[in-house]
């Protein structure tokens, strides 16, 4: 069950993720060039391997990793929403 609330949780990562990168707001500016650059693949790829770290080690046994990545996930969807709504 941990293992299907972080894939959920990472799917929504990953669409706030793209939604930010598509929206060209001007705090992007201030970002280093490859993050954005490739439609932001290395942003991406970056967001993969925390998911894929985080799904690993809770499936070993550590489900301190789970509430570790849900943290992380508040604060990225947190941050989104403000971007994208315009309030940052």
């Amino acid at each position: 069950m941990v293992l299907v609330i972080l894939f959920a949780l990472g799917v929504a990562n990953f669409a706030v993720n793209k939604a930010v990168i598509e929206s060209g707001h001007p705090v992007l500016s201030s970002l280093p060039a490859f993050f954005s650059r490739n439609g932001g693949r290395v942003s991406l790829m970056f967001e993969f391997t925390v998911l894929l770290t985080a799904m690993l080690v809770a499936a070993n046994g550590w489900p301190g990793a789970a509430i570790v990545y849900a943290i992380y996930s508040a604060l990225n969807l947190g941050m989104g929403w403000m971007v994208l709504t315009g309030r940052v």
